[in-house]
């Protein structure tokens, strides 16, 4: 109902009242006017009942007009009381509707009738609400991003980075990756190829051997004997590499992987290695290239999100969109799942409800309390001021109905 139609409904019930004990106060007088020139008794009788309705009915506008205004606009103590215990007012409504409305055994009913898994899937069905549902959330995630703090962002994912390498006991992590190297045999995969390369390559280069032994040679020394030396260093260079290659029980072999073993023991123990190793990635990571590495991980980041957001054929969007379809298959068919996600809601929405109860005392109170007096006293007179009119019309006739009765009862004794 619109304000004017209330105003205009309080004004009437107002006139209706007030027109009532101008009546009572016309027959008053005619009834004084009247017993001073005839004796008829009947006159006293409704003398009496004008007399004691005109009484009621100002004690009954005395007390509705207090509720709201000054009577006659004169400040008499307790009056005006919604203007002036406005944030009274405003404390015990909140603490009515959390003690009357908001206890556990009212909302209890109502949040066990609660099936959210249902609507949900009826809504989902829809292929035309599971694009919108995405398109939705694209927009959503985009505005984050585009309000996310840049510098924020990348200070965040330096510092992060940093204390990530600082956790890192990075010998350990060296030492246990060569660890697993060694212990898949790889290094031996490793010892294999080195020798066959090493082989192939003295194989294929026996010129710079001989190169090399005439160099070392003495001038007596005839050509042919450094030809046939450089010939056995060579042969004899790629059979030892070739027995290495294809002897798995090679002493150079054996060799290596002992000492290799030894490394990774020296890595996992000895301070050295993990000062060195601390010392070597805050020289490659200091704070600088990590602000460096941050910023260049958080452009790539941001630009391949909104580029994946934007466009609906995306990579990225096409995932959500299966993603939705698979649960609203899911949610569809398994009474399990919709039992689950039932309860929880329900859990959740009744935990969270009786914990928050204060916040709608709060919130009942401060919406209250911040209402100027004037308002909040001319919005209750609209909305209960004419049903107040009917205290006013029941007190001028209950009034003058009581006055009869004394006046019939005191002439009856006397």
């Amino acid at each position: 109902m619109l304000m004017e139609e209330k105003a205009r409904q309080l004004r009437n019930h107002k006139r209706m009242a007030t027109g009532l004990f101008l009546l009572m106060l016309l027959i008053y007088i005619c009834c004084i006017y009247a017993l001073k020139h005839f004796a008829y008794s009947w006159i006293g009788y409704v003398r009496a009942f004008s007399e004691a309705a005109m009484v009621g009915a100002l004690a009954d506008w005395f007390a509705v007009t207090a509720l709201f205004h000054h009577p006659l606009g004169i400040p008499i103590p307790h009056t005006n009381l919604i203007e002036k215990r406005k944030q009274s007012i405003g404390d015990n409504l909140g603490n009515f509707v959390v003690s009357n409305f908001l206890t556990s055994g009212n909302i209890r009913p109502y949040i066990q009738k609660l099936s959210v898994s249902k609507y949900v899937s009826s809504w989902l069905s829809s292929e035309r609400n599971q694009h919108l549902l995405v398109e939705e959330a694209a927009k959503l995630l985009q505005s984050i991003i585009s309000k996310l703090d840049d510098k924020q962002v990348i200070s965040f994912l330096a510092k992060k980075g940093a204390d990530l390498i600082e956790a890192i006991p990075l010998h350990q992590v060296v030492a246990n990756g060569l660890q697993y190297f060694l212990n898949q045999k790889e290094h031996e995969k490793l010892l294999t190829l080195l020798a066959a390369k090493i082989k192939e390559y003295i194989g294929q280069n026996e010129n710079i051997i001989q190169e090399k032994v005439k160099e070392e040679s003495f001038f007596f020394v005839p050509k042919f004997v450094d030809n046939k030396l450089a010939e056995k260093i060579s042969s004899g260079l790629v059979r030892y590499f070739d027995d290495i290659e294809k002897d798995k029980e090679h002493r150079v072999r054996k060799e290596v992987e002992q000492q290799l073993f030894q490394f990774v023991n020296d890595l996992k123990n000895l301070p050295k290695w993990e000062l060195a190793l601390k010392q070597m990635s805050g020289n490659l990571l200091n704070e600088e290239s990590l602000m460096r590495y941050a910023e260049d991980v958080w452009a790539s980041v941001k630009k391949t999100l909104n580029t994946e957001l934007s466009v609906n054929d995306s990579a990225l969007q096409l995932y959500f969109r299966k993603t939705v379809s698979d649960f609203t298959a899911n949610l569809e068919n398994d009474v399990v799942l919709q039992q689950r996600i039932d309860e929880w809601i329900r859990v959740t929405a009744y935990k969270y409800i009786l914990r928050n109860t204060h916040a709608v005392s709060t919130l009942i109170s401060n919406t209250v309390g911040n209402w100027k007096g004037r308002d909040l006293s001319h919005k209750l007179e609209l909305e209960v001021g004419k049903d107040l009119q009917f205290i006013r019309i029941n007190g001028t006739l209950v009034g003058g109905l009581v006055g009869l009765l004394i006046y019939t009862v005191t002439q009856l004794i006397s």
